[in-house]
């Protein structure tokens, strides 16, 4: 559902320019900012799979019939897999710890997080599907479940994806560069100039 390839050279040399932000920091920055939204995202996934997990185990869980069951073992091996591949980001970080890999890291957890938000909106809209199926009947279910996948593709795919082609229509940045005695200047007016910390001040 989403893009997955990544460019690191152009958006290196963008990040050296105007953040003064070499390739291995902005690895770095990358990967802790992977973490935090893989925690946001789990908490909710860990919850809904606890309670699939214990749905199976009560009286009325007997009494559905075999689209209900069915709906439910797409939902559990749905939110499985998005536990799986949310994890895994941090699975790789832990077998390549000390071995620099950063950027592989960044890449490889890019792509699982997409693929793991794909799993996870097959998860939501099996999920109200199961519930409404089991609350009001089979159409709302399938009208139900297909409105909230259609909404999802909408808020997680169409908007960032706009997002993205205007950002790339956008006037770039001005260009900063170097002067002589190492200070960075700005060519347009009213952009303050940094200046350089005299030693033994920070």
């Amino acid at each position: 559902m989403y893009p997955a390839r990544v460019t690191t050279g152009h958006s290196d040399a963008w990040n050296t320019r105007h953040r003064d932000e070499p390739p291995l920091r902005r690895a770095d920055r990358n990967f802790g900012e992977l973490l935090q939204e893989l925690r946001v995202v789990l908490t909710g996934v860990q919850i809904l799979f606890g309670f699939l997990l214990t749905l199976s185990f009560s009286d009325r869980f007997r009494e559905l019939d075999d689209l209900a069951r069915g709906l439910y073992l797409v939902t559990l091996g749905c939110v499985a897999v998005t536990s799986l591949l949310l994890v895994a980001p941090v699975a790789a970080h832990r077998i390549l710890f000390r071995r620099n890999r950063k950027r592989e890291l960044v890449r490889a957890g890019h792509r699982l997080a997409l693929a793991g938000l794909d799993a996870l909106a097959l998860t939501l809209a099996s999920g109200v599907s199961l519930v409404l199926e089991l609350a009001v009947g089979r159409t709302a279910a399938a009208v139900g479940g297909g409105a909230l996948l259609a909404v999802t593709l909408v808020l997680w795919w169409a908007l960032p994806t706009r997002l993205g082609r205007e950002s790339a229509a956008a006037e770039p940045l001005p260009e900063r560069r170097l002067s002589s005695v190492g200070v960075r200047t700005a060519p347009a007016a009213g952009i303050p100039r940094s200046r350089t910390p005299s030693p033994g001040r920070t």
